[in-house]
């Protein structure tokens, strides 16, 4: 398993069109993906628009990013580096 913490920056946190941009990324890989709110202590999976989306991810709460699987380490670099950039927004 391999892992990363981050902040969500976007002023207005992972709502419906950067969760979107997220969850499709997770679709590229193959390994089993969590997201996890630091500040409530929930995950979820993170391949689930709707499960991310219940997170309630506002700007600067923290996010730990968790991969198990075959290319969990490009995964989770991936991600934290789409959130670290706003998710496209």
């Amino acid at each position: 398993m391999y892992e990363k913490t981050t902040k969500i920056n976007n002023s207005t946190g992972l709502h419906a069109r950067p969760a979107s941009n997220f969850v499709r990324e997770t679709a590229k890989y193959k390994s089993k993906i969590t997201i996890s709110n630091m500040e409530s202590g929930k995950s979820c999976n993170a391949k689930s628009m709707v499960m991310v989306l219940t997170l309630g991810l506002a700007n600067g709460v923290g996010v730990k990013i968790s991969a198990a699987g075959e290319d969990e380490q490009e995964a989770v670099d991936s991600l934290v580096a789409l959130i670290d950039s706003g998710c496209g927004e």
